[in-house]
């Protein structure tokens, strides 16, 4: 399982896809727009977004059916983080080029961050359909199985994708974290060693490493990670999670709060972050501000049995024994057992109502 308040990233290689390198014209109408287009594309390779974009709108004006020019369009617009109007361009890229894969894979990273995973799924599989080699295909497709509760599929895919390139280190931070939700911890550090030594920026792997250390119970060594992570990707809010995390475990409620807060103003859609600061309120004795976030994870995530005990011990605390017996039967429900702060909490409650007897 997955160390309890943690989250494990996998997510950062859906970011790096999105500045897919650019591609030369497939077709063209004119040598004009030939011409846009590559000036465009060495605008976009030197990070000239606005520039790209101003020559990949001739290219399109001299000549709608230019593929590439659609497809650099959406890649210079994925930088400047216009997804919609990427997605745009990439639908039309596709429909002039139903098998140019880099605008499937790139398409199917968008679908992923909005949600949508049935149409991820859709595009990594037919890029995988056409090259069954793809390597970034695999792991995309890795990423969109874990988070529609398909874990041993996931792990296949991951382990398929470092088969077929095992420079590409963002499959093993994936399979890292995938290794770690079905409990193999040994496992899962030797990947996110190897996703380290491959690129020792790769925030979601420093991340999983400090995640894999706080298990073991190095909360320094947890920490130094989250905060080496957060030097490289400052706006990932499952990693000011983590850290948050750490700073509650280590009793600095402070600095728990602030990374906590900060992942919400990042990110208000993580159960888990909701979960971690309701437990900085209960341990401040704010038991009415901790019921609220406690609410809040499980409006996120139901079936979330951390969130469900914390909140039944936080409704002993303010007197709402029935309803404290309604999350613990549902947290058995879900995961067989409750965790023992909150079994020993419950024993106790009983204990004073057989007492009053």
């Amino acid at each position: 399982m997955t160390p309890r308040g943690l989250v494990l990233s996998v997510a950062v290689l859906i970011g790096l896809l999105l500045a897919a390198p650019s591609v030369k014209a497939q077709t063209s109408r004119a040598d004009s727009a030939k011409s846009y287009l590559e000036r465009g594309s060495a605008w976009l390779k030197k990070g000239e977004l606005e520039r790209a974009i101003s020559d990949f709108d001739l290219a399109i004006a001299t000549d709608q059916r230019l593929a590439a020019a659609w497809y650099n369009r959406g890649v210079a617009r994925s930088r400047q983080g216009e997804r919609d109007g990427a997605l745009r361009d990439y639908n039309r890229a596709l429909q002039l080029a139903p098998r140019h894969v880099e605008s499937l894979l790139n398409r199917g990273a968008i679908f992923f961050e909005q949600g949508d995973f049935t149409a991820a799924l859709h595009d990594f599989d037919s890029i995988i359909e056409i090259n069954p080699r793809h390597a970034r295909a695999y792991a995309n497709r890795g990423l969109v199985r874990e988070r529609t509760g398909m874990p041993a599929n996931a792990l296949a895919d991951f382990t398929q994708a470092i088969k077929l390139d095992r420079r590409l280190h963002e499959a093993w931070t994936g399979r890292c974290g995938a290794l770690v939700r079905q409990g193999q911890l040994e496992a899962a550090r030797a990947d996110c060693e190897q996703a380290l030594k491959l690129a020792p920026d790769n925030a979601d792997a420093l991340s999983n490493r400090g995640a894999l250390r706080q298990a073991r119970g190095d909360l320094d060594g947890a920490l130094a990670d989250f905060s080496q992570a957060l030097s490289c990707a400052p706006r990932l809010a499952t990693i000011w999670n983590n850290r948050g995390r750490a700073w509650l475990l280590k009793d600095d409620y402070e600095r728990a709060l602030a990374d906590l807060n900060r992942a919400l103003e990042l990110d208000q859609r993580l159960p888990g972050v909701w979960d971690n600061r309701a437990r900085v309120w209960f341990s401040r004795g704010e038991f009415t501000r901790a019921l609220e976030d406690f609410d809040q994870a499980l409006r996120l995530d139901p079936r979330f049995a951390a969130a469900l005990a914390g909140r039944g011990v936080t409704r002993l605390r303010l007197g709402q024994v029935a309803e404290a017996e309604r999350d613990f039967a549902r947290c058995r429900e879900i995961s067989g057992d409750l965790p023992p702060y909150a079994a020993a909490a419950w024993r106790e409650a009983l204990d004073r109502a057989r007492k009053k007897l």
